[in-house]
């Protein structure tokens, strides 16, 4: 069972690729995992991405797609994987349905995990943080006893800049703009398969599973 994972920042898509994985038994291929494993193996395309890297420079597709291909033709994906953050641009998803074609594979489904944006910028917004021991609070999922005071020394609580409404918003809406293309071609191929990503975490697992499992 081949599976791409998507969803927005604050979609819960990692509760979820972490669930599917110990699920059904399929190893969890994300983006950041593949680099570090072919630069830190010195592979031809891991050096060749690394120098790209190291200037700050985006790696070609051509590489990325690459080191994908090394990736799923490990002996732990040959009863399938689940594919976290890649691709990103319809270049990418189409070259990745060429690579598989070529390796005689297919996508099974796109879990693409929907929760609306203003849900989003209050999941994404409502972190705070203990100046003085580091305790992390939520004001929807883990709010303090007291707005604003840290349960355990009594810091005042404060936000971090990448937490902050501003921030947020138009991070979200850049990853909304190169995300819908994406969906679209997926839709398009007969593979996306849209999931209710503001039900409790059980419930969209639920769903998930039910999907995969036909």
């Amino acid at each position: 069972m081949n599976i791409i994972l998507m969803g927005l920042p604050g979609a819960g898509k990692g509760t979820q690729a972490e669930r599917i994985v110990e699920e059904f038994q399929i190893p969890h291929v994300s983006t950041g995992d593949m680099f570090r494993a072919a630069v830190k193996n010195e592979t031809k395309l891991g050096l060749e991405a690394k120098s790209y890297m190291d200037q700050g420079l985006l790696v070609p597709d051509e590489i990325t797609i690459g080191i994908v291909r090394e990736r799923l033709g490990n002996d732990d994906c040959k009863n399938g994987f689940l594919l976290d953050g890649f691709p990103r641009t319809v270049p990418q998803a189409e070259a990745l349905t060429e690579t598989l074609k070529e390796m005689g594979q297919s996508i099974d489904h796109v879990i693409n995990i929907q929760v609306s944006r203003d849900v989003l910028i209050q999941r994404l917004t409502g972190r705070w943080i203990c100046p003085v021991c580091g305790s992390s609070y939520h004001t929807l999922f883990h709010p303090p006893k007291e707005a604003g005071i840290c349960d355990k020394d009594g810091g005042k609580l404060y936000q971090r800049d990448d937490d902050k409404s501003e921030v947020v918003t138009q991070r979200l809406d850049v990853n909304i703009a190169q995300a819908q293309p994406l969906i679209d071609y997926y839709a398009q191929q007969g593979l996306l398969r849209n999931i209710d990503g503001e039900q409790e975490i059980d419930a969209v697992f639920a769903e998930i599973a039910s999907i995969l499992r036909g």
